[in-house]
């Protein structure tokens, strides 16, 4: 199953909401199917420029990803390592672009039924599932000032003015009447 991360969370929300708004879909197309799309929000390259390195090897994504080898660097590998680098695995490319992963259909709204690949709504739930489901494995967010200071503890730098404070400040005194 893919590796969890905020990115690749990001890139599925960003990839479903631009097949829902519009953005020209055709699953038989590499440069705008569903892996196509993710590829588009990943990377910055058109549909065109997609199509163009994809075509230069045979077959479609999960053929390409079952094949990915990183010592090529052909272009259509390159897409592939993009990809594997966002987190993906071969079995979820595949499933990505069929629309089969079960642990991602249980989840789905109104719960598992299958999907079919080819369908803007489909598409967009399975990856605003896909979505989810990986939010759901990823630690707790930490406030951006617990963030700021694990950062300033790791790089082993006094800590900002705006964290410094006092005990005081931290934990009000009890007075005594």
């Amino acid at each position: 199953m893919a590796k969890p991360s905020r990115e690749l969370a990001d890139a599925l929300r960003a990839t479903a909401l631009r097949i829902q708004s519009g953005a020209p879909y055709a699953w038989g197309n590499h440069g705008s199917c569903n892996c196509g799309h993710l590829l588009q929000v990943i990377t910055r390259l058109s549909e065109k420029e997609i199509l163009t390195y994809a075509h230069t090897a045979p077959g479609e994504w999960t053929e390409l990803a079952a094949e990915y080898c990183g010592i090529t660097q052909a272009p259509v590998s390159l897409l592939v390592k993009k990809l594997m680098e966002a987190g993906l695995t071969p079995t979820d490319i595949h499933n990505l672009e069929y629309l089969t992963d079960r642990t991602i259909l249980d989840k789905l709204p109104g719960g598992f039924r299958w999907l079919k690949r080819n369908q803007r709504e489909d598409v967009v739930v399975y990856m605003e599932t896909f979505a989810d489901w990986i939010e759901g494995q990823l630690p707790a967010e930490s406030s951006n000032i617990v963030q700021s200071w694990v950062k300033t503890v790791q790089s082993n730098s006094k800590p900002s003015s705006s964290l410094r404070r006092t005990s005081e400040e931290l934990v009000p005194s009890v007075v005594a009447e």
